[in-house]
């Protein structure tokens, strides 16, 4: 006797139920109503035989048998969106900080698009992990320290180099002549990466107990910090080799190799597609020239 199988339809209600734990959340991403979501997971635990979800009067959680059956059913919904995007490609999507965004990529997206003219790039400001199926990411730009998802295609993009960087008024007022006289300086430092003190220490081998006076958010404002005159600011390199060049920052002590490496990360779906390629090697190309000139810093003294 052949067992009647489940509509894609319940399939679908339940997965969205079981990931969002809530089936008027389920409803809203399937739009549809509550009700029809309640009958087709209704419908599934009757054809099946077994209960899917305990439900509660503030969140509805999958049972273990709906777990396994809610995990097996997000990947190949997962394979079925890639499928479909395989053949029907749209704009591809760069997932990045929003610092990188601001100081490295918007400067030069007007020589990509002259180079590129057939490409349409859309984007993602985000610098933690990423689901790119969920999220349409087609490439993402990541530390080395950020876990890739499975499957991901991955290179190498650069070594990122660091910086203590000041304005001018700030290093004379502070006779910035050697890397120990940070001692006396007012230290500016990102939430976003509490060690980058500790990690040029090592890297200059420097022993010296430190103390970040003022940490911000993120490194555009802990940039913003260092050009208005309020400290010095231990920063990636190439966000500000601009202001460097221009005379808006100096690198009292150089730039140096820091710990990290920034990744490439192409989602599988869309890596064999000609215009993914065309900006995996754009990229590679822009961030090898500005590792470069990051280079030609060197560790120097003011």
């Amino acid at each position: 006797m052949v067992r009647p199988r489940p509509s894609l339809n319940a399939l679908r209600a339940f997965e969205a139920t079981a990931r969002l734990r809530s089936m008027t959340a389920a409803s809203v991403e399937l739009s549809v109503t509550h009700g029809a979501v309640s009958r087709h997971i209704r419908s599934l635990e009757e054809l099946l035989g077994v209960p899917l979800l305990v439900r509660g009067s503030s969140s509805t959680d999958p049972t273990p048998e709906g777990i396994r059956l809610a995990e097996g059913l997000s990947g190949a919904f997962s394979l079925i969106d890639a499928s479909v995007e395989q053949i029907l490609p749209g704009p591809l999507t760069v997932s990045c900080s929003a610092t990188i965004m601001m100081y490295w990529l918007i400067p030069r997206l007007a020589a990509f698009h002259d180079a590129h003219r057939g490409i349409d790039l859309q984007f993602n400001l985000n610098y933690d992990q990423v689901d790119f199926i969920r999220d349409k990411v087609s490439i993402a730009i990541r530390s080395s320290t950020i876990a890739p998802p499975r499957d991901v295609v991955i290179k190498e993009l650069a070594r990122e180099w660091i910086s203590p960087v000041c304005a001018a008024s700030y290093a004379k007022a502070n006779s910035l002549n050697d890397p120990d006289d940070i001692a006396g300086c007012r230290l500016l430092g990102t939430r976003t990466r509490p060690e980058a003190w500790s990690d040029w220490l090592d890297e200059m081998r420097l022993k010296q107990d430190i103390r970040i006076q003022e940490s911000y958010d993120h490194f555009y404002l802990l940039i913003q910090a260092a050009l208005c005159g309020l400290g010095l600011a231990l920063v990636p390199t190439m966000f500000v080799l601009e202001e460097i060049n221009s005379g808006r920052l100096i690198a009292p002590f150089g730039s140096i190799p820091g710990k990290r490496t920034l990744m490439l990360w192409t989602a599988p779906h869309v890596a064999t597609r000609p215009e993914s390629r065309a900006v995996s090697q754009w990229l590679t190309r822009e961030m090898s020239a500005t590792v470069k000139s990051c280079a030609m810093l060197g560790n120097v003294e003011a």
